[in-house]
């Protein structure tokens, strides 16, 4: 595979992205033995025309309007949208692979630098857009839309909100070096009591939010709290539901425990992340309030397979929600609650997800609708790109695989696999 860079058009507009067709840049056609849409049924020998950045046209190659027959094709076995990946942290990973490499001794320019490494690898995996939960890459994003780094689509919260000594309170620090860092761009922000919990909203939309992020019960990566603890007040977590409305924000919280999910589902929360404590009550009133879940099994399968990367307490935190975890998304999928993907794991290896969202019974094709055409819908009505569809109008977000994922959805977990990928009608890789 290679990365393609785009030839200078002008003196005035450099950007990365091959320009597609040679004779005419704004206009370019894909034909496919096999489109798969996003949303609704596949169709074989499909086509697809996209001008300047939308779709204009997709269709059966048999009936490409007589306008482009002049304009180049290019050919792959099977076209779709490209991926989501609707639960991902863009921390700026070290050596040695962990999140917290130097996140409090090192220079924001030097995060910013590992950052764009891990949102290259996203893109080159298939992702063409991505919900950041909390990290760097919502400050990076603007270097990556201007052309200056290569990478999806970000749609960022900037921070996690966590109440004092809940999940994103990091617990063995001292408080104030936890503000300290907070009020200069850390990805963890504490804040406590309504007035608090609301100057965290806007302190996050001022960095330029998409949606509000919060952690309404414990998690496995803390060290105090437990998965089962629920965090926030209901006075708090509605408190920072209406904030966010205001700005026609939604909030996504992280829960694992029961107690935290139905707290957080009746303070109007959009999405639930990871949900490992998920039982009948909790998805009827998913279903009843029209949250989506977004389960993350592939961080949870890849710490069990790597103890090592793990201390020893978080790791006995992973293997106690592992098995609820699995249960609770089984549960989510013969219900009907709405999902969404994302993994919660590190860029590259993000097409996993789907493999384990046919493991909890999902068909591949209702695991790829959940990674293409669900996952705008997890930013909200107001702020939904048109993304995600092979559908006229909307973005030239695009991949082309090697094989048929309707026969073998672990075809997308492999990034060689994904020969083709167009972001906003620009080709960033091919063979």
């Amino acid at each position: 595979m290679r990365l393609i860079q785009q030839k200078q058009h002008d003196t005035t507009n450099h950007v990365l992205g091959q320009p597609l067709g040679e004779d005419n840049p704004r206009v370019h056609g894909i034909k496919s033995s096999l489109l798969i849409p996003g949303r609704g049924q596949p169709m074989n020998n499909g086509a697809v025309i996209i001008q300047d950045d939308k779709i204009a046209w997709v269709g059966p190659e048999s009936s490409i309007p007589t306008k482009y027959n002049l304009i180049s094709f290019t050919n792959v076995p099977v076209l779709m949208p490209g991926l989501w990946d609707c639960h991902i942290h863009y921390h700026g990973r070290g050596p040695n692979g962990r999140a917290d490499d130097g996140q409090f001794t090192s220079s924001g320019a030097l995060a910013g630098a590992r950052v764009a490494r891990e949102l290259e690898r996203t893109l080159l995996a298939g992702f063409t857009s991505v919900r950041e939960v909390s990290g760097f890459g919502g400050e990076v994003a603007p270097a990556v839309e201007d052309g200056t780094f290569i990478g999806p689509h970000v749609f960022s919260s900037f921070a996690s909100l966590s109440m004092t000594a809940g999940h994103a309170d990091i617990h063995n620090l001292p408080m104030s070096t936890v503000l300290d860092a907070a009020a200069h761009g850390l990805a963890n922000y504490v804040c406590d009591g309504k007035a608090d919990c609301i100057k965290g909203v806007r302190t996050q939309l001022r960095r330029g939010a998409k949606l509000i992020k919060i952690c309404a019960t414990g998690g496995v990566g803390s060290i105090i709290d437990d998965p089962e603890d629920a965090e926030f007040s209901p006075e708090e977590l509605k408190a920072m539901v209406d904030e966010a409305a205001r700005a026609k924000r939604i909030v996504a919280a992280h829960c694992h425990g029961k107690e935290g999910i139905i707290a957080a589902l009746k303070a109007g929360v959009r999405t639930i992340e990871h949900g490992s404590y998920l039982d009948d009550e909790c998805a009827a009133l998913m279903q009843e309030k029209g949250a989506i879940l977004v389960p993350t099994r592939l961080v949870i399968q890849s710490g069990l397979e790597n103890k090592n990367e793990w201390p020893p307490l978080q790791y006995s935190k992973m293997v106690k929600i592992a098995g609820p975890h699995k249960k609770a998304y089984k549960l989510a999928v013969q219900k009907g609650v709405k999902i969404a993907l994302g993994t919660d794991y590190v860029p590259g290896k993000n097409g996993k997800e789907l493999v384990y969202a046919v493991e909890a019974g999902m068909t591949p094709l209702e695991a790829i609708e959940a990674c293409t055409a669900t996952s705008p819908e997890t930013l909200g009505a107001h702020l939904a790109p048109k993304s995600g569809q092979l559908k006229e109008g909307y973005d030239a977000d695009l991949i082309a695989v090697s094989a048929n994922p309707l026969e073998d959805i672990s075809i997308l977990s492999n990034v060689e696999n994904v020969t083709h990928v167009w972001k906003g009608g620009r080709l960033f890789k091919s063979p």
